[in-house]
C-alpha cells in the first residue's frame, strides 16, 4: 500500500484505508493452506479497531495500522495461522487500553488470551529502563517461548514492523531500539530459523546506526550490479545445460547478494574495502520435489553436476541435509572456483527446504503441518533454555550475555564414546561437553580424550570428534575455567559452583574496606567506595570487595592519600590534619555544590554537539574504544551530566544501547577545526623489500606531517606487519593516511584498528 504519511485523508477515507489494510491480511490468509477460520479473525480485527480508536502512533498514523501490519507479517512472512493472526491483532490491547486478559479470554478463548498475556508481559522490548528489570523481562520472554513459541514469533513480527517504521522516532530512541534489535532480536531470529527476518533486522539496525556507511554500500551494490550479472550469466550457463540433462521437473537458479550489514561486517572484521569482498553473492538452486525422501539424492546429483564443471574448494562443503542445523535449516552448500577466478558459494535446496529456511522452521514444526511424534531440535533448545532459567542466575547484564552465547552460536556435531550425538556451539571445549553431560562431570573434570588422544579440558572441538571426559573426585571448579567454556549451560553451572567461594572472598574484602573506613574516621563511606571503584575501573561493589579479598588489589595509605587529593569532600573528613580551616572547607564545599547545580542538564531530545573550547572538552572519551573526531559515535549521559562518547559499534556501546537507552543522546562533532589531537592505531601489512620502512616513515612524517608516537615492524619470510600509533586531529585524516600508505609499492593493507 502507499505510504500513509504521504496521504491527506478525510476520516471516511482513513477508515476505508484501514479496512483495505486488514483485507490484505485476510486475503493472504485465505490463499494459504491453513484451515479457514475467517469469522474469529474478523471479530479480533473489529475488537482491536474499537479498542485503539482515536489513538495514533508517533508517525501520526492510526494505531490500529500497527497490529494489522504485525498480523500481515505473522501470516504472510512467517506463515502462521488464525490463532496467531488474532493474537497479533490483539497484542497491544491489554497494555494500551482498558481491556483485560479476562476480556480477551471471554471473547476469543483461552489459547489466544494466553498468547496475548505472554506478549503483554514482555512489552516494551526485552529491556526496561532499569538494569534489574532486563533479566526478568528476558526470563519471562524465554519461559513463555517454551510454553508457546508463537509468543516469540509474534514478538519478532512486532519488532520487525517497529524497525520498518523507526524513522519517525527521535535519534536517541533509534539508537536504543536499533542496538537492542542487533544485540538480541536478530540473533534470536537466526536461532529460530527466521532467516529473512534476521537479515532485514540486521540491515535496518545497520541503517539507523551507520546511515552513511549503509548508503555507501547500497550505492556500490547498485554500481556493480551490471558486472555481477554478466559474471553470473557466464557461471550459470553451463550449469543450466547440465541440469536440463538431469530432467528436473522444475528449478530456479538465482544470485543472492549479501545484505548490506553482512558486507559491512566482513569489511570491518577482515579490514578489507568493498572491492575486496569477493563472496559478494551466493548462487541458490531451488528445485521441485514430489517426495521428501528423494530430496537428498537430488541435492547430491546437482552437486555432482556442478563439480564436473568447476573446481571444488575442499574445505567449504557443508552438508546441512544429513545433519540439519538446530533451527531446522537444511541445504547442501559447496564452494567452487568461478570463471572469473573468484570463489562462488552454491546453495542447493528443495522448495520445501527453501520455504523453511526463509520463513522459519517453527511455523512448520508445530502450527502448520500439525503435531509430530518426533522430538524437534528446536523444542530441545527451548527445553535447554528453560533448564538454564531455573539455575541460580548471574546479574542482569551477565545473564543477557550468557544467553547471547547460545544465540550467536554456529553448531558442530560431536560424539560420546558410546556414539551418542551432541550438537554443540562452534569453538566448544571438552569442558563444555562435560557440563552438557552432567554438572557433576563438569565440576570434577581433569582432562579429556578426543579421538583417543589425551587433551586438556580447554581443548576446542571440531565437528565429528569423539569426546571422552576424564574426572577425579578431588578436582574442584576453578575460576580460570570461565575462559575455557562457550555454552550458556556450562557458564551458568560453573558460576553457580564458584558463587559460594566468591562470597567468602568478597566478605573478607568488605571487612578490609570497613577497617580502612574505621581507621580514617571516614564520615562518607559511600563516596569513598565509589571513588575506589572508579579508580580501579570496577562496575560493582562486589567486584571491588572480591578483588581486595583475593589479594588482586591492595588499598595502601598512598592510594587513600591519592583519592583525598582529588576530592575536597574526602580530604578533611579522612585527614583531620588538613591545613584548611573549617570555614575554608565549608566555603569550598558550597562552591562545589554550586558548580554542580549550575551545570545544565543535557537535552536528550536534541543532538549534542561535541566541542572543544580553550583546550577543554564538553565530553569525555570512552577508554574502551577511544573514538576520535569524525568517528560515528554515540553519547552516554552519566549521573553527573557528563557525556561519555563511544564508537557506535564498540562492544560496550552495544551493551549501553541495550541496557541504558534512556541515557543515550545523539551526538555530532563540531564542524569547525578542532585543535585537539587523539591517538590512533593503524595496522599495516605487505610484501617486504629493501627500503620500504624508510618510505613508510617518509610518507607519514614528511609528506603528511604526522606526529608518530610508536612504530613496531616485523618482517618474516618475505612479508612484514607493522603497528603504527600516531596523533591525529580527526578520523578523516586517518582514512586519508591509509589510502596514501596503500599506494606505496608492496603495501597490501593499511587499516585503523583503534
Amino acid at each position: 500500500m502507499a505510504d500513509y504519511n504521504s496521504l491527506g485523508l478525510t476520516p471516511e477515507q482513513e477508515d476505508k484505508y484501514i479496512d483495505n489494510a486488514f483485507h490484505e491480511v485476510l486475503n493472504g490468509y485465505l490463499n494459504s493452506n491453513h484451515r479457514k477460520k475467517v469469522e474469529i479473525i474478523k471479530r479480533a480485527y473489529a475488537f482491536a479497531k474499537e479498542a485503539h480508536k482515536g489513538i495514533r502512533r508517533h508517525s501520526g498514523e492510526p494505531y490500529i495500522l500497527h497490529p494489522i501490519a504485525v498480523a500481515k507479517i505473522v501470516s504472510q512472512e512467517i506463515g502462521l495461522g488464525s490463532t496467531s493472526i488474532c493474537a497479533a491483532l490483539l497484542h497491544d490491547v491489554v497494555e494500551d487500553t482498558e481491556y483485560t486478559v479476562e476480556d480477551i479470554e471471554m471473547n476469543f478463548g483461552k489459547k489466544i488470551a494466553m498468547i496475548v498475556d505472554g506478549l503483554t508481559k514482555i512489552s516494551g522490548g526485552i529491556f526496561g529502563d532499569k538494569v534489574s528489570a532486563q533479566a526478568e523481562n528476558f526470563r519471562k520472554l524465554l519461559l513463555t517461548m517454551a510454553e508457546d513459541i508463537r509468543v516469540i514469533l509474534i514478538k519478532m513480527a512486532d519488532r520487525l514492523h517497529n524497525m520498518r517504521t523507526l524513522g519517525s522516532m527521535l535519534p536517541s530512541k533509534q539508537y536504543k531500539i536499533a542496538g537492542e534489535t542487533l544485540y538480541i532480536y536478530a540473533p534470536l531470529a537466526h536461532r529460530l530459523g527466521l532467516f529473512a527476518i534476521k537479515t532485514e533486522l540486521e540491515d535496518l539496525s545497520f541503517k539507523y546506526q551507520h546511515p552513511e556507511q549503509y548508503e555507501e554500500i547500497s550505492q556500490k551494490i547498485r554500481e556493480t550490479e551490471g558486472s555481477r550479472g554478466a559474471v553470473f550469466k557466464d557461471f550459470a550457463a553451463p550449469i543450466h545445460e547440465k541440469l536440463k540433462e538431469m530432467h528436473l521437473k522444475g528449478y530456479t537458479m538465482t544470485a543472492r547478494v549479501k545484505s548490506n550489514y553482512s558486507i559491512w561486517h566482513k569489511m570491518e572484521t577482515k579490514h578489507v574495502p568493498f572491492e575486496e569482498v569477493y563472496d559478494l553473492y551466493a548462487v541458490r538452486i531451488v528445485f521441485d520435489c514430489d517426495a521428501d525422501a528423494n530430496e537428498k539424492a537430488i541435492c547430491w546429483n546437482i552437486y555432482a553436476a556442478i563439480t564436473d564443471l568447476y573446481n571444488l574448494h575442499p574445505s567449504r562443503t557443508r552438508d546441512w541435509i544429513s545433519s540439519p542445523k538446530a533451527n531446522g535449516y537444511r541445504a547442501l552448500h559447496l564452494t567452487v572456483m568461478g570463471p572469473d577466478g573468484n570463489w562462488v558459494e552454491v546453495q542447493i535446496r528443495s522448495k520445501r527446504m527453501d520455504d523453511i529456511a526463509e520463513r522459519g522452521f517453527a511455523a512448520h514444526w508445530k502450527y502448520k503441518i500439525g503435531e509430530s511424534d518426533e522430538e524437534s531440535e528446536l523444542e530441545t533448545w527451548l527445553k535447554t533454555i528453560t533448564d538454564l532459567l531455573k539455575e541460580p542466575g548471574p546479574d542482569a547484564v551477565d545473564f543477557l550475555d550468557t544467553i547471547k552465547l547460545n544465540l550467536y552460536a554456529t553448531e558442530i556435531i560431536v560424539f560420546t564414546p558410546k556414539g551418542d550425538m551432541l550438537t554443540m556451539p562452534k569453538d566448544a571445549t571438552v569442558l563444555d561437553v562435560a557440563y552438557e553431560l552432567h554438572s557433576e562431570i563438569g565440576s570434577h573434570s581433569i582432562a579429556g580424550k578426543v579421538n583417543h588422544k589425551l587433551v586438556p579440558i580447554s581443548y576446542k572441538l571440531q565437528s565429528g570428534d569423539q569426546v571422552e571426559v576424564l574426572t577425579s573426585q578431588s578436582q574442584t571448579p576453578q575460576p580460570e575455567w570461565l575462559n575455557y567454556i562457550t555454552t550458556a549451560k556450562a557458564k551458568t553451572r560453573l558460576e553457580s559452583a564458584l558463587k559460594k567461594q566468591r562470597k567468602r572472598i568478597s566478605e573478607k574484602g568488605e571487612r578490609i574496606v570497613e577497617q580502612i573506613i574505621f581507621d580514617y574516621s571516614l564520615e562518607n563511606p559511600n563516596e569513598f567506595i565509589s571513588k575506589l571503584m572508579a579508580l580501579f575501573h570496577l562496575m560493582t561493589r562486589d567486584d571491588l570487595y572480591y578483588a581486595i579479598g583475593s589479594g588482586t588489589l591492595e588499598i595502601t595509605e598512598n592510594t587513600v592519600k591519592s583519592l583525598c587529593k582529588k576530592s575536597n569532600s574526602l580530604l578533611t573528613r579522612i585527614w583531620p590534619f588538613s591545613s584548611r580551616s573549617k570555614k575554608e572547607q565549608t566555603e569550598a564545599e558550597a562552591d562545589e555544590e554550586k558548580l554542580s547545580t549550575m551545570k545544565p542538564a543535557i537535552d536528550m531530545k536534541k543532538t549534542y554537539v561535541l566541542r572543544t573550547e580553550n583546550g577543554v572538552h564538553n565530553y569525555r572519551i570512552a577508554t574502551c574504544c577511544n573514538p576520535i573526531p569524525g568517528d560515528d559515535v554515540i553519547g552516554y549521559v552519566d549521573d553527573k551530566q557528563n557525556v561519555i562518547v563511544h564508537k557506535m559499534d564498540c562492544e560496550t556501546a552495544m551493551r549501553i544501547k541495550s541496557s541504558f537507552g534512556n541515557r543515550l543522546v545523539a551526538t555530532r562533532w563540531e564542524e569547525s577545526p578542532l585543535v585537539t589531537t587523539s591517538l590512533a592505531t593503524i595496522s599495516i601489512e605487505g610484501i617486504d623489500r629493501m627500503g620500504i620502512l624508510q618510505e613508510l616513515i617518509h610518507e607519514i612524517s614528511t609528506n603528511m606531517a604526522i606526529n608518530i608516537r610508536k612504530l613496531d615492524i616485523e618482517a618474516k619470510e618475505g612479508v612484514f606487519a607493522a603497528t603504527l600509533i600516531i596523533r591525529v586531529t580527526d578520523a578523516s585524516f586517518v582514512n586519508r593516511l591509509c589510502r596514501q600508505l596503500k599506494r606505496i609499492e608492496g603495501v597490501k593493507l593499511a587499516v585503523r584498528t583503534s
